[in-house]
Order: structure tokens, then C-alpha cells, then sequence
């Protein structure tokens, strides 16, 4: 005699598959989010958190082998290390070799905010974020859930939360469709600012400092700080345009590594 199915038995075939990510409201599970966040990075594994311009995929900067992790989930080399995300401006002597006067009038004035700053990094520094030259990228966000994981946890690694060549994501949803089981926590705020990422100006080649992407905060006022501050470069014969160019149509210079969150 055939035995009939067990409906039990077959609700548990049709159920859909657990996703091998964990995903929190950082408005309503700020607790669950944090704890989680904390022991995916501890074990090396990645998150992706929201920042003041974008959503960010994010490494514990002292494991050189999640860094790299990032850089695969990315799909991208060593020759694009990420930035460094502080909770506090007070954190970026602990990373750098030197903070003059006018670098401390320019984190007073834009930190938190969307500019990030490359400068020389501390001799001492352990953090293998890739071909980076003796310099590192450094930010402070201006966004409370991602600044209460950075307290959390301390500085990450962090670069946009993308696969190399597609945009920035905005939301969550749009990170989990690139980045999957790439990652092990995705935190939740609802959409973010995007898609113009932050400001680099790069303080490591040029005490003058110069702009080598063009972000959210624009030359003119970041030069009522640093006088003597270089805008980002043109390419010969381009037009010059009104507004400020937007991040992925600026060229790089191929001397200065370039973060992007």
C-alpha cells in the first residue's frame, strides 16, 4: 500500500532556503545588530554597514587576511587599498605619523563628514590593507549606526559596497545583490545620501594637499582651510563643467592608492 505524502514533510521541501546571511534594522535591533557585527569581524568575516554617502562593506583593519576578503568580495587587487573608518577624530593620531595645525582646522571643520584623508601612516601601524606605500586613508562618518559599530568595535576597513565596476549600493537590498554570501552581517538604515561618495585629498604626497576624487565636499570649501590646496585634475582638452564632477568620472593619478567609500 503507498503511503500518502506527509504534509509536513513536504512544506519543508517547498520551504525556501535560509540565506546564508544575517540581515538587522539597525532602527529597531541596534543591540542584536551590534553583537553580531562585532563577532562576524572578530572570526574575520565581513559586514556591510551604512555611512554618510554610501553603504560599506567593512573588514577588522588589523586582520590582513579579511582585509583581503574584502578586496576579493570587491573583486579587486591589492592596488585599491580600502580607507579606514574612526568613530572619532581623536582616533587618527593613533594611525597617522603627524597631524599639522591645518590638518587639525580641517577635521575640526568637516569630521564627521564625508572627506577622506590620505597621509603617512604611522611606522608602528598593523593593518595590511594592500599596496597602500607607507599611507593610509582615514574617515570619520557622519552617520550615528555606522559610528555606534566603529565604537563597538574599532577602526574597519571599509570601501563601497559594490563589486568592481557597478555603482555604489544605496540600500541594503541593493549591497545583498551584489555582495551575497560574500558577507556575513548586513546592517540596515534605510537608504543612504548616495551615490556621490566622500571627498580624498591626498596630504601624503603634497604638504599643500590636493584633491585626487572629487566627492561631496567641494574645492572651494575645502581651500578656505588649505590656501594652497590643488582641485582635482582635468584631462587635456576636457570641458570644464558647472557642477562638480561626479566620483566615477574623475581620473586618478596612478601614483596615490585609491579608497572609495
Amino acid at each position: 500500500m503507498s503511503q500518502l505524502p506527509n504534509p509536513d514533510d513536504q512544506a519543508t521541501v517547498d520551504a525556501p532556503p535560509e540565506p546564508a546571511w544575517q540581515r538587522f534594522d539597525l532602527s529597531t535591533q541596534l543591540d542584536e545588530a551590534l553583537s553580531a557585527a562585532e563577532q562576524a569581524l572578530a572570526a574575520g568575516r565581513l559586514i556591510v554597514l551604512p555611512t554618510d554617502t554610501v553603504y560599506g562593506i567593512a573588514a577588522d583593519a588589523l586582520q590582513a587576511e579579511a582585509v583581503q576578503a574584502l578586496l576579493d568580495a570587491k573583486r579587486r587587487g591589492r592596488d585599491m587599498p580600502p580607507p579606514v573608518l574612526i568613530s572619532e577624530p581623536a582616533m587618527l593620531r593613533a594611525l597617522v605619523a603627524d597631524v599639522p595645525p591645518e590638518v587639525d582646522t580641517l577635521i575640526n571643520r568637516f569630521w564627521p563628514g564625508a572627506l577622506t584623508l590620505i597621509m603617512k601612516a604611522q611606522a608602528s601601524l598593523r593593518m595590511d590593507l594592500g599596496r597602500t606605500e607607507g599611507t593610509i586613508a582615514v574617515r570619520v562618518p557622519d552617520h550615528a549606526g555606522a559610528r555606534a559599530v566603529l565604537r563597538r568595535v574599532g577602526p574597519l576597513a571599509v570601501s563601497s559596497a559594490n563589486t568592481s565596476g557597478e555603482p555604489p549600493a544605496t540600500s541594503v537590498d541593493e549591497a545583498i545583490a551584489q555582495l551575497g554570501a560574500s558577507v556575513s552581517v548586513y546592517l540596515d538604515a534605510g537608504p543612504t545620501p548616495g551615490p556621490v561618495a566622500s571627498t580624498i585629498v591626498d596630504l601624503a604626497s603634497t604638504a599643500a594637499g590636493r584633491i585626487v576624487r572629487a566627492g561631496v565636499i567641494g574645492h572651494a570649501e575645502l581651500v578656505e582651510v588649505l590656501p594652497q590646496l590643488e582641485d582635482v585634475a582635468q584631462p587635456e582638452g576636457a570641458p570644464q563643467p558647472e557642477d562638480e564632477p561626479k566620483p566615477e568620472d574623475t581620473p586618478q593619478p596612478e601614483d596615490t592608492p585609491q579608497p572609495d567609500a
